[in-house]
């Protein structure tokens, strides 16, 4: 039988490329004095060739108010996490979402009723960056407890095999948030790799998270999730460059739309995130 947090640990300490690795310590000297660990996870864990595509990071931060000189970015990733931010390197485009370790550690268990951090972090990732042993500790720590929280909020169905159950369990986190996702994309997830997911899922059985029989309705999920991620769309337009045109590029890479932003959002980025995001809906773009 396998070991939960054997397995996070070697998946997450498995190499990456080089220019990931430049990327994770240049985006850790973005915040020098705070930056305890950087997670590189998403598609481009899968691809050789980065050009074109953007690279997805989670910095991990002890504490807020360290990590920045500007006290309203502090304020605005504590009420709001993660704050989101555009940065370059090498010739490669990154985002990175910024969370204390305190944060880390609360989201990718049950005591939160958001999906986003969780949900995430049961699909592979790699520690790529921390700033002492106990930081990979803490990380590692954080990140076992993913794939526990997922199956205690999907619940149970007699008879259902492994890998339908998390087939489901991811489909019903990308209908807690605001997803530009093709149907069929919790099935892909699992399928890219079903050895993975039968042997954490094997783990993930024998864990229970301590207050998983105090888990939100779907429902609620559903209407808190959707209310977060169009606020989380407000905030990152006003930290992220170019915010508003990585929306888009997102939903249209995603969704197959072809929507176009116009000069007067790329003016005032912030109401045209809240703008667009009744118009996606409606299209069918986000569910």
């Amino acid at each position: 039988m396998y070991d939960l947090r054997g397995l996070v640990e070697q998946e997450l300490l498995q190499p990456v490329q080089p220019k990931v690795a430049s990327m994770a310590v240049a985006i850790a000297g973005q915040h020098p004095g705070a930056a305890r660990a950087v997670l590189f996870y998403g598609s481009c864990l899968r691809e050789r060739q980065f050009d074109g595509l953007m690279l997805d990071f989670y910095l991990i931060v002890s504490s807020y108010r360290q990590a920045y000189a500007k006290r309203w970015l502090a304020t605005a990733n504590r009420l709001i996490p993660p704050n989101v931010f555009y940065f370059e390197h090498d010739r490669l485009v990154a985002k990175y979402a910024v969370l204390s370790e305190a944060d880390f550690h609360r989201l990718n268990g049950p005591e939160t009723g958001s999906v986003s951090v969780w949900a995430r972090f049961a699909q592979p990732s790699r520690l790529v960056w921390t700033s002492s042993e106990q930081a990979k500790a803490h990380a590692i720590d954080a990140v076992s407890r993913a794939v526990p929280t997922l199956f205690a909020a999907a619940g149970e169905v007699a008879g259902e095999p492994l890998l339908d159950r998390w087939r489901r369990a991811f489909a019903l986190t990308y209908s807690a948030e605001l997803r530009a996702e093709r149907k069929g994309r919790a099935a892909s997830v699992v399928d890219s790799d079903p050895d993975r997911y039968r042997r954490f899922g094997e783990a993930a059985q024998l864990e229970r998270p301590a207050n998983a029989a105090k888990q939100p309705s779907w429902r609620r999920r559903r209407l808190e999730g959707k209310a977060l991620s169009v606020a989380r769309l407000a905030k990152a337009s006003a930290t992220f460059a170019g915010g508003i045109d990585y929306i888009a590029w997102k939903i249209n890479r995603h969704a197959g739309t072809t929507i176009e932003i116009k000069p007067w959002q790329r003016r005032w980025p912030l109401l045209a995130a809240l703008s667009l995001a009744p118009r996606l809906l409606r299209a069918g773009a986000v569910r």
